[in-house]
């Protein structure tokens, strides 16, 4: 016999995000099992740095706060809570949360899973943690458990874990599986599938995205949705966003299964529905991901303003004189941000910023005698001198780093409610893998939202003119009318970190836009499109069915977000830059412009959006020569 539906919700995207999340989503609507995600590779560095202090910690404390109301109220409505929340110590939360059960009075059975720490094998480490699969997860519910803690799992494992428990599928249920990973992998990061850092969020009210749920069906099929009533949008669009953030190829490999994107269909549900089938999968991998942190350093930056005229020359002068003060320090980089504009009516916009960024092994050397000789420069350098901050003692850094190991040696262990110790193997299937081809695009799935409207801007470089939009020569194809335009002008895209890597997805909302896409943005053009890529690794890969593009750049994040490499750490608006870049257009694929001016005002871009559809407000990439009305840095 078939069981209903499991419905799963997500409270929180990462350790520090909206606090009365948990209570909302309990209170929202009617939830089976409602998950927490708080671990990412920085916050590995911040509970190792806890855990350095006082090693009853290396949790994320906030989630016990959360609980002080929650627990109550999962107990009444007969929610199960399954989080990370444990990240280095998953057992000493545990014990913390039967504490707070036993001072609120709610009767709860806790469970943990644990294994994941391997910072033994790794020398020099603060941290290294296994990446564990859901199978733990499955067997603590499966003794009855009313909540869930535990370390380092992959972030689908809180999802695919439970929907094992409900279902009762079998490790070799790789389709099913891989389908739950998608839903997981969807609602990971909270309120980015309904709206939160969307590329064409003008569209929508999303001043407060509702969290996102799944309701995931035996076959591992599953519509993602919100309570009623709540903030910003599920739309295809934002669902593919989700899809795209953070993953790297075709394949999607986890400790319980590789489920295969390539083979992802969304089809429209309702409002704010959208359904996801077709979800194939392959056998697991036989190692599982170790994360590894270790303290890389000391780091300490200055930031000086530079406001008005000569700003490179007062950028070479301040670079002169700090020269013989920066001899001897490991790393120095300077970045000068031109966020200047010519003829500004306020004084920020008439300003760049001038940023100094020093690490070393050493503290003393980059320490607050460097950042007070910067400021000695006060009254002896260009004029209008002056910095962000006041000088600061250096600070340290981390470095991530990934390594693998064979699943065999990680000891993956559910502690259940009552004290068991049940050791868990890794994922062996009992049939051979699938070796099936995705099934055919066939038709190509219908758009479930407006294409954003073009915004009429000057070319503000990008790709050299002519590119994009004529035929191919020797095609036979008749050329196309091209508008020199924004890529966003047509496309969305959403990108993030892997350690030192960053990828960005970029997916079009129509079939024709499609097609001119998967022609158009090969690696040489997105390397000319993003010169800070040029001289790296960059792959690409095809994503028919969710008319995409996905890019992987290697090692242009250097150790990590938390190493502080660049001005964007974690990659997230490489994307958006990349959208900002202009190319030329087929105009057949662009919705008519705003409403434009009279003949007798001066050309600008258009400031109010169309009915239709958002405008991309992204600057163009120098700032013009005379800054509109009304506008900032």
């Amino acid at each position: 016999m078939s069981r209903r539906p499991l419905r799963i919700g997500n409270a929180s995207g990462f350790y520090g995000d909206r606090f009365s999340a948990l209570r909302d989503m309990l209170t929202g609507g009617p939830l089976d099992v409602l998950t927490g995600d708080y671990l990412a590779e920085l916050t590995m560095l911040i509970l190792g740095r806890d855990r350095l202090k006082d090693p009853d910690l290396g949790y994320a404390k906030t989630f016990l706060r959360q609980l002080e109301e929650g627990l109550g109220l999962a107990h009444e409505r007969g929610v199960r809570i399954v989080t990370n929340a444990g990240g280095l110590n998953p057992a000493g939360l545990a014990d913390a949360v039967r504490a707070l059960a036993a001072k609120v009075g709610v009767p709860v059975s806790v469970a943990h899973v644990e294994g994941d720490d391997v910072t033994a094998r790794e020398d020099g480490a603060l941290t290294a943690n296994a990446y564990l699969g859901g199978a733990g997860i499955t067997a603590c519910l499966r003794a009855g458990a009313d909540v869930v803690v535990t370390g380092r799992v992959t972030d689908a494992a809180l999802v695919s874990g439970p929907a094992a428990w409900w279902f009762d599928w079998s490790p070799d249920d790789h389709d099913r599986l891989a389908g739950a990973v998608v839903a997981g992998h969807v609602l990971e990061c909270g309120t980015q599938a309904t709206g939160g850092n969307y590329s064409f969020f003008t569209a929508h009210d999303v001043r407060r995205p509702g969290f996102p749920l799944a309701e995931i069906s035996e076959d591992g099929s599953a519509v993602i949705t919100k309570h009623p009533g709540t903030g910003g949008v599920v739309s295809a669009g934002t669902v593919t966003a989700q899809l795209l953030y953070e993953t790297q190829g075709v394949r999607y490999p986890g400790p319980d299964v590789t489920a295969r994107l390539d083979t992802v269909r969304l089809t429209d549900d309702g409002p704010d529905r959208v359904r996801i089938s077709g979800v194939r999968g392959e056998q697991p991998p036989s190692t599982l991901k170790v994360g590894v942190t270790r303290i890389g350093g000391w780091r300490n930056e200055v930031v000086f303003v530079l406001t008005g005229l000569d700003v490179e020359a007062k950028a070479d002068l301040v670079r002169a004189q700090l020269a013989e003060t920066l001899e001897g320090v490991a790393d120095a980089a300077w970045t000068l941000a031109r966020t200047d504009h010519e003829d500004a009516d306020t004084e920020e916009t008439a300003s760049a910023l001038l940023r100094l960024v020093v690490r070393d092994t050493s503290p003393d050397r980059v320490g607050r005698a460097l950042t007070s000789a910067a400021v000695e420069l006060a009254l002896g350098s260009y004029p209008g001198f002056h910095v962000t901050t006041p000088p600061g003692p250096a600070q340290p850094y981390g470095v991530f780093a990934s390594t693998f190991a064979p699943a065999t040696e990680i000891p993956h262990t559910a502690v259940l409610p009552d004290g068991t110790h049940i050791p868990i193997p890794p994922a062996v299937s009992a049939a051979p893998a699938s070796a099936a081809p995705p099934p055919p695009v066939g038709a190509e799935p219908a758009a479930l939202s407006a294409s954003p409207a073009f915004e009429a801007r000057g070319s503000g470089g990008g790709a050299p003119e002519g590119v994009g939009g004529a035929a191919p020569a020797g095609s036979g194809a008749e050329p196309r009318e091209t508008v020199r335009a924004p890529l966003g002008a047509l496309v969305g895209a959403r990108s993030g970190d892997k350690g030192g890597d960053a990828n960005v997805g970029v997916w079009a909302e129509s079939a024709p836009a499609w097609h001119w896409l998967r022609d158009t943005l090969t690696v040489d053009r997105f390397r000319a499109l993003l010169p800070e890529t040029r001289g790296l690794a960059v792959q690409r890969h095809e994503l028919p069915n969710l008319r995409a593009l996905n890019f992987t750049v290697t090692g242009i994040l250097g150790d990590g977000v938390a190493s502080g490499h660049r001005f964007d750490p974690q990659a997230k608006a490489l994307g958006e830059w990349l959208r900002a870049r202009h190319l030329d257009i087929p105009a057949d694929l662009l919705p008519p412009p705003p409403h434009t001016r009279p003949a007798r005002a001066p050309a600008r871009p258009a400031t109010t959006p169309p009915a239709q559809g958002p405008v991309s407000t992204t600057p163009p990439a120098q700032g013009p020569a005379h800054a509109p009305e009304g506008t900032g840095p």
